[in-house]
């Protein structure tokens, strides 16, 4: 490699890695923004968190890499252009096309890499981050016992602290009910102080109470005509009541439970997916077919096609299937053929329902399969959109850059979103959903891919002046025309 495309390079990766994790992040704040909600108050370690947010800032990859080819080939175009690098260059006899060309091959090894992060990585991170909200729902609130009221999140009890000595952690006037044997208020434990605490495993709360009663109340035997419960009372000074809270703790379930969903796979798995449901498709397409004929009332449909019946040799009279012997008969037949259009548009409406279930999955497996390919498309594009830029406004720096490459982005996320889901609502193909964007984008890249190799000075003012100028003094004069002619 020589030492200019050794410099390009290098005057590329720099902005390319920054400006990737700044998008990351602030995409990521974003994300935690979200989903924030779901991971206060279930008493998380930082692993977990710091996991689930790994995850999430995958699945943020395809939003983050095509605006960092973006705004990283701007800089680095607009850079050397606004330190006169390029003016150099094109005085020793280097055209724009040669500067470009170490830049196109390393955005093309950047394009098969969001490929395989899209094909590879990006699967993986679904599955696990649907596994981890999966988990995080099961886990139940941290537990914090309130003071002066009755505490009902702890299953099975009910419990009531009168108050806390917040710097010793001992507690007052406690007072908690079981529920374990769902027979009502019956166990009571009354105590004048005490503790709480978790066990070393984390899986047991342990109360200690001083001074206190338990009560308990039983039926007399089964079966006795009393109603009346005989009353257990127990005195105690010190005791301990171990309450079990292993199902408040997070817990881990199976990795792949989710590896069924759509975006939980790839290219491979889509295939197979696809072909699956193609199949189970088809035979009911069928039998749906089959009820149909029978349910509009052709349930003989080849009674009038003589080619089917070989030994008929006379004519079909066509006018005498509307000719009645009389208007009762017409009646009849005529109610007869209204209840069979009826039942068909019945069972018209019940498959349209049942088609959803297979037309609305396979119209989602072909979009996702063609966005695997999109995401590589997009950084190609925008690289031939950044560097034609920064090549013309010759800006670096993250000024002017960051504000172009937003407008540029925006565009292509909202024309992306959209496609996307007129795709999914089959209002369009999903070929076209799916590529409307890069459609869009591509145009736009070869017209300024085109104005830079040819230096046009597509953003000075001066030459738009002077172009309405011109239009103003061709416009005055023809008015002085006709005012003469007048």
């Amino acid at each position: 490699m020589k030492k200019l495309d050794q410099f390009i390079v290098k005057s590329f990766l720099g902005p390319f890695v920054l400006t990737f994790l700044i998008v990351i992040f602030a995409l990521m704040l974003q994300f935690l923004w979200l989903y924030i909600d779901e991971l206060v108050g279930k008493g998380l370690s930082v692993l977990v968190i710091l996991e689930f947010l790994g995850w999430g800032s995958a699945t943020l990859i395809p939003l983050a890499l095509p605006i960092a080819t973006l705004l990283a080939s701007i800089m680095t175009l607009g850079g050397m252009g606004e330190d006169n690098e390029l003016l150099a260059l094109k005085a020793a006899g280097i055209p724009l096309q040669r500067v470009l060309l170490p830049l196109i091959f390393l955005s093309f090894a950047v394009s098969i890499g969001a490929f395989f992060a899209s094909n590879n990585l990006i699967p993986v991170s679904y599955n696990k981050i649907y596994s981890l909200r999966d988990d995080i729902s099961k886990t139940k609130d941290e537990i914090r016992i309130p003071t002066g009221i009755f505490y009902e999140g702890i299953e099975g009890y009910n419990i009531r602290i009168g108050n806390r000595d917040e710097n010793s952690g001992s507690i007052y006037n406690v007072m908690v009910y079981s529920h374990k044997e769902s027979k009502g208020n019956t166990s009571l434990t009354l105590a004048d102080s005490g503790s709480i605490k978790f066990s070393t495993d984390k899986k047991n709360l342990v109360f200690t109470l001083f001074d206190g009663y338990s009560y308990e109340e039983e039926p007399r035997e089964y079966g006795s005509s009393d109603s009346s419960f005989t009353l257990q009372r127990i005195g105690f000074a010190k005791q301990e009541m171990i309450i079990s809270i292993s199902n408040y703790a997070f817990q881990r379930s199976d990795d792949n439970k989710f590896s069924s969903e759509i975006m939980s796979q790839n290219l491979s798995q889509l295939r197979v997916a696809k072909d699956s449901l193609d199949s189970s498709y088809s035979k009911v397409h069928q039998f749906q077919y089959r009820n149909l004929i029978s349910g509009g009332g052709l349930s003989f449909s080849r009674e009038l096609d003589t080619a089917f019946v070989g030994n008929y040799k006379g004519k079909i009279e066509y006018d005498s299937l509307f000719r009645w012997d009389s208007p009762k008969e017409q009646r009849g037949n005529l109610r007869m053929a209204i209840g069979q259009l009826e039942s068909a548009v019945t069972l018209l409406d019940n498959y349209q329902i049942e088609e959803f279930q297979y037309i609305y999955p396979l119209r989602k497996i072909r979009i996702e399969r063609l966005r695997k390919f999109t995401l590589s498309i997009a950084c190609f594009i925008f690289f031939f959109i950044g560097a034609p830029l920064g090549a013309i406004i010759r800006k670096g720096g993250l000024g002017t850059p960051v504000i172009v490459s937003m407008i540029f982005f925006v565009i292509y996320w909202v024309v992306d979103i959209s496609g996307k889901k007129l795709a999914t609502d089959g209002v369009i193909g999903p070929e076209v959903g799916t590529l409307i964007s890069s459609a869009v984008l591509f145009p736009i890249g070869v017209y300024l891919t085109l104005k830079s190799t040819r230096d046009s000075s597509l953003f000075n003012a001066d030459s738009y002046i002077m172009f309405f100028n011109k239009v103003l003094n061709k416009i005055n004069s023809y008015k002085g025309e006709k005012s003469d002619e007048v």
